[in-house]
Parts: C-alpha cells; sequence; structure tokens
C-alpha cells in the first residue's frame, strides 16, 4: 500500500510538467568530450577476509557502506534500464557511446557489488532481507515510473554517486586504514568510475527533457532514497545481525564515531558536502561545475599501474566505438 500510493503520488505530480516545452538549454560540445572504458574486474570476495571495520576502523560506519552496496545494486539498475531506454533517442554519436558506456561500467558496479554483498551475507549482514525489500520497491515503485520521472531520477542518484566520489577521492586515506585490499579495490574502483561518469546522465536528461521542476523532483527522490531510507536500514543492521552487542558500551561509542564520520557537518561524508549536494538545484547547474579533472588522472594512473590498489584485479578493458549517425 505504501509503495502504491508513492507511485501514484509521485506520478500525478511530475508526469504532467515532464512534456511541457523544454526552456533552451547550453548542452557541451560532445565531440571534445574523451573516450570512456569499460572495465572488467575480477575480485574475488571471500566474507572471511571482508573487515567489518573497514571504514576508518569503525564498524558503524562500514556497515553504512555495505547497506548502501546492497541498495546501490537497485539504483545501478533503474540507470541501467533508464539510460537503455533513453539511448535510442539520442542523434549525437558521441553522446550515445558515451551512454553505452554509462550502461557498461553500471553493469559491472552491480555485478561485483552483489558479489560483495553474497560475500557478506557470510558475516551476518542481512542481505537477503534487504534485497528482498530492495526488489519490492524496485518492481513496485521505480519501474512503473513514468520514463520522464525515471529519466530525472537517473541523474539525480548519478549527481549523488559524483558528489560522494569527489569527497572519497580528496579524502584518499580514508582508504587505508585496513589491510583488506579486496574491499578497498571495490570502492576506489568504483569512486573513479562515478567521476568518470558523471555527466553523462545529466547531459541526456538536458538533451531530451530539460523541464527544471522534474529535475528538482527526480533529485528530492534520490535524496530521500540515498540519505534517508539507507541510513535508516543502517542503523537497523545491528539489531538484525548481533542485537546482544548493543549492550556494549563500546557499541555505543562505536556508532558515535560512526554517525560523526558520516554526517559531521565539518567532516563526514554527506554531512560535510551539503552544500555541493544541493547545488543541484541551481538552474544553471552542470556537473562539470565541480572539476575533478585532476584527481581522475591521478587516481587512473595510481590505481591501474603495477602496484596500484586496482591492479592485481584488473582484468581488460573496452571502449564502444563511435557510430556515426545514418
Amino acid at each position: 500500500m505504501i509503495t502504491t500510493a508513492i507511485r501514484k503520488t509521485v506520478s500525478r505530480t511530475f508526469k504532467a510538467s515532464a512534456l511541457k516545452t523544454r526552456p533552451q538549454i547550453q548542452l557541451p560540445d560532445f565531440a571534445t568530450k574523451s573516450s570512456i572504458p569499460i572495465r572488467h574486474l575480477a575480485i574475488g570476495f571471500k566474507g572471511k577476509e571482508i573487515d567489518l571495520s573497514f571504514y576508518m576502523n569503525n564498524q558503524f560506519a562500514t556497515l553504512f557502506f555495505a547497506t548502501l552496496s546492497v541498495f546501490l545494486t537497485y539504483g545501478e539498475d533503474l540507470v541501467i534500464e533508464t539510460a537503455r531506454h533513453h539511448r535510442d533517442f539520442i542523434k549525437d554519436p558521441v553522446l550515445k557511446q558515451r551512454v553505452t558506456s554509462l550502461i557498461g561500467q553500471e553493469a559491472i558496479h552491480s555485478k561485483l557489488h552483489n558479489e560483495f554483498n553474497d560475500a557478506i551475507t557470510e558475516l551476518q549482514y542481512p542481505v537477503r532481507l534487504y534485497r528482498f525489500l530492495g526488489e519490492q520497491f524496485f518492481k513496485h515503485v521505480f519501474l512503473r515510473f513514468p520514463q520522464p520521472l525515471k529519466l530525472s531520477m537517473m541523474a539525480g542518484i548519478e549527481h549523488f554517486t559524483a558528489v560522494l566520489a569527489e569527497y572519497m577521492m580528496k579524502h584518499e586515506q580514508n582508504f587505508y586504514h585496513s589491510d583488506d585490499a579486496k574491499t578497498r579495490a571495490l570502492w576506489m574502483w568504483h569512486m573513479l568510475e562515478e567521476s568518470e561518469h558523471k555527466d553523462i546522465a545529466y547531459d541526456v536528461y538536458q538533451l531530451l527533457n530539460g523541464n527544471y521542476k522534474l529535475r528538482a523532483g527526480g533529485f528530492l527522490l534520490a535524496y530521500i532514497t540515498i540519505l534517508g531510507l539507507v541510513p535508516f536500514a543502517a542503523f537497523m543492521v545491528p539489531v538484525l545481525r548481533k542485537p546482544q552487542e548493543m549492550l556494549t558500551g563500546k557499541f555505543w561509542k562505536d556508532m558515535s564515531r560512526g554517525v560523526n564520520l558520516l554526517f559531521s557537518p565539518t567532516e563526514g561524508v554527506f554531512g560535510s558536502t551539503q552544500g555541493q549536494i544541493f547545488d543541484y538545484l541551481r538552474p544553471d547547474f552542470h556537473p562539470n561545475d565541480h572539476d575533478t579533472t585532476e584527481y581522475l588522472n591521478y587516481y587512473k594512473n595510481k590505481l591501474l599501474t603495477e602496484g596500484g590498489a586496482l591492479h592485481p584485479f584488473f582484468v581488460k578493458e573496452f571502449t564502444p566505438k563511435v557510430q556515426q549517425a545514418a
């Protein structure tokens, strides 16, 4: 009943506005854009090797990212489904190629995060329950949104992951508080690629729709999902996993520090980035207003070369060809 109400309310609110005449929009010259490869990695997660205090030696913050990993796969599936649908309406061959790269990168993100999620079931993490809830929400809410709203939400989701990626690129040391090289590879690889393709979904939205109110609505849905539902699910993990630990002072000290690591307005992953997150609501916003070119070049060299965090797990990469318009 709740999912039905959400779906009907959102559809009524945004469906009409999505079809209004779009404003004149200054789009980038896609011919100047660099190509984006689809990278294949083979990490091979094993539950007993995963450090549940990986992020900054804090279990609660690490469990939050584990929760995000489970629900991210449904966001990635939404991006893939929506990007595939709208790719056929794109005439520019370079943007079309970039959308293909986005789809390929997100598909491998979903695959590897699902492998990670399978592994943490061995650590008594409630993956099966959260997958069930995620599948129901995805099937009965997100997939039933009208395509204009899906397109808007895709752009909103990609903005959040781009902000998270930029925060992590600026705090490289946060990945090195643990010897868990496989978890480090997963998140650093994901960080790199989310920043690499951060403008594609937004450019597609602006090209094919461009309605500001709908863009703001998709952002709001992404915000509620990522910073509302995911934190709530993360707070429930200790209850579902090892409730006896909640009777100890160590647990509450760890949780207090974890909440600060995530939501502190000065240094927290999400707390300190609220300004950048809400920058999306500027009418003239573009993802490349926040230039991460230097970080991308640094991490491509650092992570993929011999001795880098991704090098032991790298298999191959493939760049889709630009298909000239007929």
